[in-house]
């Protein structure tokens, strides 16, 4: 009995003990599974369901895959894998882990191969840090293709890969050499992916590969146009044997110039007179032909233009004395002219900067400036005056002519545009806006003619202490600085403009208070031409026979080019109106403009505008403004005329006396 007591007992002590021990397992969760939540290479998120589109994988990034928990890291080592598929090579990795365990990132020692697939498989084996289990999970991605550049360029057998500005092109048997940092397939090399282009035209071309299909040779087989700027393009769509992706390649190269001339070879004689011949149908050809007067610009239909109108007044004296027309024609122009003018709009006597050539009513250049243009209507009446001088008194139109302009050129009212008589001249004056525009003309720019003149009014004059305090700013106009060796008396190197606009008639051999205008004018001239000799720039075709800066079109709108602000726009006008100052240079210059360049620069009323070789544009303008002193600065060369008839004015000699010029 007692021994039963003793083996029962102890059988309840057992089951005591398993039913504790069940109790106590009951409160430990089991062990749950771990998942993937996302798998990047780098910031590049991987697809975990759909594995083509895992296409674009960085090669020098760690692989990071997050999961759900935190990780027994000594689980990791032998249960993460990356393999290269195309080899089944296995990639070394190590490991490292971030937010808080649950993210493995597994780096291999260098970049992976491009364009390549990789299998990145983590096995069961993985275990989170609470003996989470994990099913096993593989997810496979493509790396970026390479990249495909190009190491080497040779045009004309020259290296300029990283040459800045490439010139001096051959014209003919043109080779060019591009080789790249990987093969290209055969099947990219074609004028799709490959184009030479000048102003959108696309020059025919020849290929070749050798160098393991590095290296890519295209052959022109026509001639290139010559200083002209053409485009090499590669595109982006190329490809390289192993789908090595090119970021697209563009090189700029320009052409030498071409020795045979564009024309006939001319003596300079003739070719003087041709440019003034042509040019000259600016203003006779094109003319308003209800006003006669020029118009502003070849696209300006009615609206005609003070200034450039008095340019083209005195272009009609060369016109009939170079026998473009005959003297009858002049005449019967110019009383059109006068006659238009007699009922045009005019403020105070002056006109204003743009007429309708239709009405003669003003022409607004701005909102502010739709009265008189003191400095326009004095280009004008320099033109007037000069013509007055070179009509016949005994002659019965000549005489009635003399008469009509004599009453237009006392009829401006230079002391009006002293504003309340300032010792200033002040540039316009405003019927609606008074003096709003407040343009006083305190010194040297283009205006002296326009002093000049209003000294030599015989019914509204200014005393010289206005052209002293004005133009001459009591002496605090001289300057006398030195540019490339020369001096100028007053300012610095500016738009070429400023020593022609006022000396068609005004014989800039003369000298004032503050300066010999000779020495101002023909120093002027040769710094712009020195400047662009030198080419500080580099900009294409500047030479001591391409120069010319002065206010014009350019290839973005309208500048006033100078040294100081250079845009790389050479104005025929510039070095053409220059020919007194500069008549060595500006033949070479008028020679360059003909001959090499003509083909593009001449048209049908001579030079057009401007061009900018570097830009591979050339203007398609003509402005009345620049071909008149064309005509008439050459002339002046030539013979004289202009100077010698303004001059001869009794006016204008009263003026000399007044303002103490020495002529």
């Amino acid at each position: 009995m007692a021994i039963f007591k003793s083996y029962f007992l102890l059988f309840l002590s057992y089951i005591l003990l398993t039913v504790v021990g069940c109790d106590n397992e009951s409160e430990k969760p089991p062990p749950g599974n771990l998942q993937v939540v996302v798998a990047r290479v780098g910031t590049y998120t991987l697809d975990l369901s759909d594995f083509t589109k895992n296409q674009s994988a960085p090669v020098d990034q760690p692989i990071l895959a997050t999961f759900s928990a935190a990780l027994n890291e000594a689980s990791v080592e032998n249960a993460v894998q990356l393999k290269r598929i195309s080899s089944g090579e296995i990639i070394p990795l190590t490991f490292s882990y971030l937010d808080e365990g649950k993210t493995l990132s597994a780096q291999p020692p260098s970049n992976l191969m491009t364009n390549e697939e990789y299998d990145f498989v983590i096995s069961e084996e993985i275990k989170g840090s609470q003996g989470e289990t994990f099913p096993g999970y593989r997810v496979e991605f493509t790396t970026v293709p390479g990249t495909l550049t190009v190491t080497s360029l040779k045009i004309a057998a020259t290296e300029v890969l990283s040459v800045n500005r490439v010139t001096d092109v051959p014209l003919e048997g043109l080779t060019i050499e591009v080789t790249f940092s990987h093969s290209v397939s055969p099947a990219f090399i074609t004028s799709q992916f490959f184009a030479i282009v000048t102003q959108g035209v696309t020059v025919p071309l020849l290929f070749s590969q050798s160098n393991e299909n590095k290296t890519v040779t295209i052959t022109l087989n026509e001639k290139l146009k010559d200083l002209r700027k053409y485009q090499l393009s590669i595109s982006g769509d190329l490809r390289g044997e192993d789908g090595e992706i090119l970021s697209s390649f563009s090189k700029i190269f320009y052409t030498m110039p071409d020795p045979e001339p564009d024309f006939p070879m001319l003596t300079d004689d003739e070719l003087l007179t041709q440019v003034q011949h042509q040019t000259f149908k600016y203003f006779w050809d094109f003319a308003h032909p209800s006003s006669g007067m020029a118009r502003e610009r070849n696209t300006s239909g009615n609206t005609v233009t003070s200034g450039g109108s008095g340019f083209g007044i005195m272009s009609i004296i060369v016109g009939i004395e170079r026998n473009f027309i005959l003297r009858s024609e002049g005449i019967q122009r110019m009383d059109k002219i006068v006659t238009f003018l007699e009922t045009a709009d005019s403020f105070h006597g002056a006109w204003s900067h743009w007429i309708d050539g239709n009405t003669g009513d003003v022409i607004p250049f701005n909102t502010k400036d739709d009265g008189g243009d003191l400095v326009e209507t004095s280009f004008l009446v320099q033109g007037l005056l000069t013509f007055r001088q070179y009509l016949q008194p005994s002659d019965t139109i000549g005489n009635n002519l003399i008469t009509r302009i004599n009453a237009l050129w006392e009829g401006v009212e230079w002391d009006w545009y002293r504003k309340n008589n300032e010792n200033v001249l002040y540039w316009h004056w405003s019927p609606n806006y008074n003096w709003e525009v407040n343009f006083a003309m305190y010194g040297y720019f283009e205006e002296q003619i326009t002093y000049f003149l209003a000294a030599a009014s015989p019914t509204h004059s200014i005393p010289k202490s206005v052209y002293t305090n004005g133009y001459g700013r009591n002496g605090a106009i001289k300057t006398g600085n030195t540019f490339y060796g020369y001096t100028l008396p007053l300012g610095s190197p500016s738009p070429l403009f400023w020593v022609h606009y006022s000396y068609l008639g005004l014989d800039p051999h003369v000298t004032d208070d503050f300066a010999d205008y000779w020495e101002q004018n023909v120093n002027a001239s040769l710094i712009n031409h020195a400047y662009c000799a030198a080419n500080p720039k580099k900009f294409v075709g500047y030479s001591d026979a391409c120069w010319g800066l002065t206010s014009s079109d350019n290839h973005i709108n309208y500048d006033a080019h100078s040294p100081a602000n250079d845009l790389g726009v050479i104005t025929p006008t510039a070095a053409l109106s220059s020919f007194p100052y500069t008549p060595q240079e500006s033949m070479k210059a008028l020679k360059f403009f003909y001959h090499t360049v003509g083909d593009r620069l001449w048209g049908p009323y001579g030079f057009y505008d401007a061009f900018n070789l570097t830009e591979g544009w050339t203007a398609s303008s003509y402005l009345a403004i620049d071909q008149g002193p064309i005509i008439v600065m050459i002339e002046n060369y030539r013979t004289g005329l202009l100077w010698d008839l303004f001059m001869a004015a009794p006016e204008v000699q009263n003026a000399i006396t007044e303002l103490n010029f020495t002529y």
